[in-house]
């Protein structure tokens, strides 16, 4: 079960597999160009929020973007393997296909990959530890990952998730039964 704290989590700039469409999973790939731009303009956005702590994915394309941030806010970077992005086994290079939805369902998982039940009770361990830091906190992290928090969080879980886009992340108020995902307005292009 998550804590009920507020945070900020952002997902990662675009990879060139981003832009291709295939799965990433652990495969280690960095940032691409328009993955770089995006990390600044998340930095810009976030500047002004005051962020305290900075908790990323160990995966270069999270701890880019983290670092991205960190170097403007001039904070450190913690990195937290159990933000890492769910292992997708033997589908990790391959195009994204139906087997996605079964996999959230829980009626499929990747040969060699992570179910999705294992990735969401990871991904709550890492956030419930991130948000123990002095806040407020960013987390950044994966798109999959991303899916299992919402399911945690009480809301539907395939939803895809932007790069680089800061998302204010709040408990349920009483009687609510799940929480609140608030995208940031994004700086201007510089």
């Amino acid at each position: 079960m998550l804590h009920p704290t507020t945070f900020w989590f952002l997902r990662h700039g675009e990879t060139d597999w981003n832009a291709q469409g295939l799965s990433q999973g652990r495969t280690d790939i960095p940032l691409n160009q328009v993955g770089e731009a995006q990390a600044a303009r998340a930095a810009r956005t976030i500047q002004p929020i005051g962020i305290a702590s900075i908790v990323a994915s160990p995966l270069v394309r999270a701890r880019r973007t983290a670092e991205v941030t960190a170097e403007l806010l001039r904070l450190p970077v913690t990195l937290d393997p159990d933000l890492a992005e769910v292992n997708f086994g033997a589908q990790e290079g391959l195009p994204m296909g139906d087997w996605y939805d079964d996999w959230i369902a829980g009626d499929y998982t990747p040969k060699g990959g992570e179910t999705f039940a294992e990735l969401r009770d990871r991904a709550v361990r890492g956030i419930n530890r991130a948000v123990t830091r002095p806040g407020p906190v960013l987390v950044v992290a994966h798109g999959a990952l991303f899916r299992a928090l919402r399911q945690a969080a009480g809301l539907e879980a395939n939803v895809r998730t932007p790069n680089a886009l800061p998302l204010l992340m709040e408990p349920p108020e009483a009687g609510a039964a799940a929480w609140r995902i608030t995208p940031a307005l994004l700086a201007a292009e510089a």
